[in-house]
């Protein structure tokens, strides 16, 4: 059983949802980035999306876009969060870590060569966010070969048809994405993305786990209650906005803090609920 599967065990044994959140690897700067990353566990992150930098993030907001750019000043490459991944791993052998990004940094790599970089380093999982189901087989198969988890979105837009082609070799969970548009420009309906997860769950035993949309605590509270995960990434993103000029350990701390404070969220949501 690999991370991930092992993980959302624990979790369902445990009678609570995962929080999971989203740091792009090196923003503000490598060390910074690493610092953060190797916090992160003992405050309450249960899996942890890595964002691959990447010049054109479309699927991206205005905050996401800055944390790329931010990281690509800095020196940011693919070998270099390989690197950060390594190093998270000499401290961590448990927390799933999922790299998330754009298939033309790994294209450029090579994907067979960056499936075995990645999983030797210590990854479980990759989103690659414009890679539809009907062509990612160039990555998807010698992700498998290597053990690695690709994981697939789900929109708004998503009817049983697609989802049908969306499930169809997906692995590790299926990151919901509540609210069609980019990353961190609107607050989704609770209602609609329940119904929404409910669907998906009816129609695969992968976890469900939800994404976009969510900035505060209490609305990743909200998600917990029913969704088997929380992807916060926007609003975390956000607090390095300001950054240049701080005290790294300030940025640090900042950051940290404010992760602790989801995942008391995300954890506490079921005590009182009745979950579906």
């Amino acid at each position: 059983m690999n991370r991930i599967a092992h993980r959302f065990q624990e979790l369902r044994k445990a009678g609570r949802a995962a929080f999971i959140p989203f740091i792009t690897a090196g923003d503000p700067d490598f060390d910074t980035s690493c610092a953060i990353l190797e916090k992160l566990p003992a405050v309450g992150a249960d899996i942890i999306e890595l964002g691959v930098p990447f010049s054109d993030p479309m699927a991206d907001g205005p905050a996401v876009q800055a944390s790329s750019l931010r990281a690509l000043e800095a020196g940011m490459t693919l070998n270099k969060m390989l690197e950060m991944v390594r190093r998270f791993r000499k401290r961590d052998k448990e927390t799933p870590l999922v790299l998330m990004g754009y298939f033309n940094p790994i294209h450029h790599y090579g994907s067979a060569r960056f499936a075995k970089d990645a999983a030797e380093a210590g990854v479980d999982g990759l989103i690659t966010v414009d890679l539809p189901p009907e062509e990612d087989e160039v990555l998807r198969l010698p992700a498998s070969a290597q053990g690695l988890e690709v994981i697939r979105l789900a929109t708004p837009t998503t009817d049983s048809h697609r989802l049908e082609a969306v499930l169809s070799g997906a692995g590790g969970f299926l990151y919901y994405v509540s609210i069609a548009g980019v990353t961190g420009t609107k607050s989704f309906e609770v209602g609609d993305v329940r119904a929404a997860v409910s669907r998906v769950k009816a129609r695969s035993k992968l976890p469900c786990v939800v994404g976009f949309g969510i900035k505060t605590p209490e609305q990743a509270a909200e998600i917990a209650r029913f969704a088997d995960g929380a992807v916060v990434g926007s609003a975390i993103v956000s607090r390095f906005a300001d950054a240049a000029g701080k005290k790294r350990e300030s940025v640090v701390k900042d950051v940290v803090d404010y992760c602790a404070s989801l995942a008391e969220s995300v954890h506490a949501a079921r005590k009182d609920s009745v979950v579906e």
